[in-house]
């Protein structure tokens, strides 16, 4: 089929049929009503102002005000000597915003929590103005943030926590009265930061040297480096406490007692702990005596029975991982285990070790592999490092039963964040896009590095992609489904005979992928009762195309819909039937950097 044309169509269509031919009315009304209340009723009355009830923001000539795709996307009101009170509540109807600069004004007032709620923001500028007390605690729900500039106001109290924002490139807040500690932010992706001229204190980040000392003048209680003055130890309170001796011995009987407290309890629990496995064994034990035809069936999750039980201890073998060097078999037999699925080929716990680390295991059960091959494989699977791919960190093997260990990512699944997030995080195209190149760029590397072994990933989907505490991809379980490389049914040997083989080749992570780039966009479960996604899809293309195939909440942001049709088109490649006509994951993720570039300038372009 040739594509090319399939494209144009679809791009003319959004043309000709655009979303809606006007902003809602409620925005148009919450919009009016925020401009009264910023210029303290006292609009300008310049002819081309353009604001008012009867002329609509995106097809009149609102001064300030842009729209994409008919939804209002930036407003820029800048030094028009404003001196009211900014209305969050109203601003934020307006769900699609994601740029707003009211810099250089005389706008007073606090700003509300509800400023929150303009979760599309991307750049917020509100420098040079009198707003006055706290930040609100609410910006770290702008996760889609790059930019915040709110320096030279009178600003006070502390600076929230905003680590969840793990995009922000800049962060202004100088020339403020703002107290308390630099708060934590993800410094390696900041491009320009400044807290200089307020009433911070404690010790500077460590920011490695990438900020100088000027971001950080004027805050008399701050130390440390860049600034020239050294951090005290922390022995002057000490010796200040010894004018009152009795204060300090009472503190020790304290700390001491409350020590020997938390020993005891943990002891105590030990002990508990000892007996329930006591109890365990004995249980198990008399069922093997009672029928051994039954032990397998009635086993504990983790247990190795009968012969294997002997050689438990030195079984579990060890990757390299500082987290887990210490780990043995019967941690895991010990830790509590919180069952997370079960599967066709195994099941899936969630381990918490006494230690406190929190591991993931999985259990293989049923795979015609022996031991020896499984061993081999894993371990050449770990010889391909990539970022992007979650690392076994442990294993055990035996001829019966496999035991993957990897660190528990508290983030969850792209599954969840697409189909069941209940976090109210917002998943932006933005967000999307830069999730798909991770994938596709780690999915090409690992082809690459095993294509000479012929190791898969076999299972991509998007439960298997996970998210760590920077909500950073990794592609989770590669090389866990053997394919049919080993597979001698007559139905395999027949797809080989006709040239299709790709049920043994690369070319079925490319369909895998393609389907999760289809939940992407669209928002939609690949299988769904009776709804089958990528059936879906073809029949929309093949009936001339709605919006309707993307999902709303991208379409109500503004995202792009000629980048949003570009990616649809990987898509389409991906999940071609016949597998000779599927490109490589290199050159999808190829053909996705591109769109990404894209969608780069065009954010750069819009600051």
């Amino acid at each position: 089929m040739d594509r090319a044309p399939i494209r144009g169509l679809l791009i003319s269509i959004f043309l000709i049929f655009p979303m809606a031919n006007s902003e809602a009315e409620n925005v148009k009304q919450a919009l009016l009503k925020f401009i009264e209340i910023l210029a303290a009723g006292n609009p300008p009355t310049d002819p081309s102002w353009g604001w008012n009830n009867a002329s609509d923001p995106c097809n009149g000539t609102w001064k300030g005000l842009t729209c994409k795709s008919q939804r209002v996307s930036k407003l820029v009101l800048e030094g028009l000597n404003f001196i009211g009170k900014i209305d969050s509540s109203s601003l934020c109807t307006s769900s699609s915003l994601t740029v707003l600069s009211l810099k250089g004004n005389k706008i007073i007032g606090t700003l509300s929590e509800d400023i929150g709620n303009c979760r599309s923001l991307t750049h917020l500028y509100l420098n040079g103005n009198q707003f006055s007390g706290g930040i609100p605690v609410s910006l770290s729900r702008l996760v889609n943030l790059k930019k915040l500039d709110i320096s030279d106001n009178e600003f006070s109290g502390e600076i929230p926590d905003l680590f969840r924002i793990s995009g922000l490139l800049v962060f202004l807040v100088q020339n403020n009265q703002l107290n308390g500690s630099i708060p934590h932010l993800d410094f390696s992706n900041l491009e320009e930061f400044n807290v200089s001229n307020n009433n911070l204190s404690g010790p500077v980040p460590d920011f490695k040297g990438k900020f100088p000392a000027d971001s950080f003048v004027g805050n008399v209680e701050l130390c440390g480096a860049p600034l020239s003055n050294a951090c005290p130890p922390s022995a002057p309170e000490g010796k200040r406490s010894l004018k009152h001796p009795f204060l300090v011995y009472l503190a020790y009987i304290i700390v001491l007692a409350i020590v020997l407290i938390l020993v005891a309890l943990k002891l105590v629990s030990k002990s508990r702990q000892r007996e329930r496995n006591i109890d365990a064994a004995k249980k198990t034990t008399s069922a093997e005596n009672g029928s051994k035809s039954s032990t397998r069936g009635r086993r504990s999750e983790y247990s190795i029975t009968s012969a294997e039980s002997g050689r438990t201890s030195t079984s579990l073998v060890i990757l390299s991982n500082p987290v887990v060097k210490d780990l043995k078999f019967e941690d895991l037999l010990r830790a509590s285990a919180e069952l997370l699925g079960r599967g066709k080929h195994g099941s899936l716990y969630k381990v918490r070790l006494d230690n406190g680390v929190i591991l993931v295991v999985k259990r293989i059960k049923d795979w015609s592999i022996s031991a020896e091959d499984f061993m081999r494989r894993m371990r050449r699977i770990d010889s391909v490092k990539h970022t992007r791919v979650l690392p076994v960190v442990a294993l055990y093997c035996s001829n019966e039963e496999k035991l993957l260990v990897y660190e528990y990512q508290r983030n969850g699944s792209l599954f969840n964040l697409l189909h069941g997030s209940e976090s109210g995080q917002l998943f932006d195209w933005a967000s999307r896009l830069s999730v798909a190149l991770n994938i596709a760029e780690a999915l090409a590397s690992m082809h690459k590095e095993l294509r000479d072994d012929g190791i898969v990933h076999g299972n991509l989907k998007s439960t298997n992609v996970l998210f760590n505490n920077s909500m950073e991809p990794s592609i989770s379980e590669y090389g866990l489904m053997i394919y049919a490389r080993q597979d001698q049914s007559d139905n395999f040997k027949q797809n080989v005979l006709n040239g299709d083989s790709a049920y043994s080749t690369f070319k079925v992570d490319v369909y895998s992928f393609g389907v999760i780039l289809l939940e992407l966009l669209t928002g939609k479960l690949m299988q769904n009762n009776d709804f089958d996604l990528a059936r879906w899809v073809h029949s929309v293309v093949r009936e001339e195309w709605t919006v309707e195939v993307f999902d709303r909440t991208l379409i109500s942001q503004g995202a792009s819909e000629e980048r949003m049709v570009n990616l649809l088109q990987v898509a389409l490649q991906c999940i071609n039937p016949s597998p000779n006509e599927r490109p490589s994951i290199s050159q999808v993720a190829a053909m996705i950097n591109t769109i990404k570039v894209d969608e780069d300038r065009s954010m750069s372009s819009e600051a």
